[in-house]
């Protein structure tokens, strides 16, 4: 916590409530198989989480300058890698992380550069823009994944890439309603154009057929992303094999859930069930597919 000389910022409540919500949510947002790694490997995971959580919400939902605020943050987190100790518990819970395995600070910075440019753009004119967002905000997390496992490879960070970028546009796809609230459009617009879809129609409380087949056009754009997963895996050993299977699997029982659901993003929650995420982790961990 801050020192009673320090002011409480923004900065500090969102960083607090993300120790909250960590506590609350015990493993809820990790995929299934993830439950089987050794502790201190899942301690080391929950806290690169929590780090990535807090720039979320200090991009998403904080008041205030959320530009400030954000240059505020990467300030505290370049302080993982000096001699200068960070402010922010969540920051601080990084340091031996960071230490343990040699973590490079570029991806962490990328996402804060993500949610910095969220502050300026709202929407994607085509695929390739919405890919190299993805660059800063979803591919960081599987290198820095890889990172922690001690399996990091050129080749691996190349798989990661392409499974990471499906699980941004899948989480793009459930998330539809929630970033138009927030005035933000994931979804190529190049692609709303081709499917006759309009930002308007992106409003309503039942999905039309126009929108259901752009969701459905973007999950399988997903999903074939995805199919690096496989390859990902089957190159790796043992927690490191088992935490990547668990973040596939998650990919893939989401893409099973919009599927299921006629891809009807508008009037519903779409949830992956954890039996086909365990499923799946399952196939991948035995070598199938």
């Amino acid at each position: 916590m801050t020192s009673p000389s320090q002011p409480v910022t923004a900065v500090d409540a969102v960083a607090d409530q993300a120790g909250l919500l960590r506590q609350l949510e015990g493993q809820e947002n990790f995929p299934v198989a993830l439950r089987l790694l050794p502790r201190q490997l899942r301690a080391d995971l929950r806290a690169v989480y929590d780090i990535a959580r807090t720039i979320d919400d200090l991009g998403d939902e904080a008041p205030g300058d959320r530009l400030a605020l954000l240059d505020d943050f990467e300030a505290d987190l370049r302080r993982a890698w000096t001699t200068t100790e960070p402010r922010l518990p969540v920051v601080q819970r990084l340091v031996p992380v960071v230490q343990a395995h040699d973590l490079s600070i570029d991806p962490f910075l990328r996402l804060v550069a993500a949610n910095r440019l969220d502050q300026r753009q709202s929407s994607y004119p085509t695929w390739n823009d919405l890919r190299h967002y993805c660059t800063l905000s979803a591919d960081p997390v599987g290198r820095i994944v890889l990172a922690v496992t001690d399996s990091l490879t050129i080749q691996r960070v190349e798989l990661s890439d392409d499974v990471c970028t499906a699980l941004q546009v899948l989480e793009h796809c459930q998330d539809v309603a929630e970033d138009r609230r927030h005035g933000r459009i994931y979804l190529p617009l190049e692609d709303l154009a081709e499917f006759d879809v309009t930002e308007i129609d992106l409003d309503l409380t039942h999905t039309p057929a126009s929108v259901r087949r752009l969701v459905g056009h973007e999950v399988h754009r997903a999903r074939g992303l995805l199919a690096s997963g496989p390859v990902l895996v089957h190159s790796l050993r043992g927690s490191a094999r088992v935490a990547v299977a668990g973040f596939v699997a998650g990919g893939l029982a989401t893409a099973d859930a919009l599927r299921r659901a006629d891809y009807d993003v508008l009037a519903r929650d779409i949830v992956p069930r954890k039996r086909d995420i365990l499923r799946h982790a399952i196939r991948l961990l035995a070598g199938r597919s």
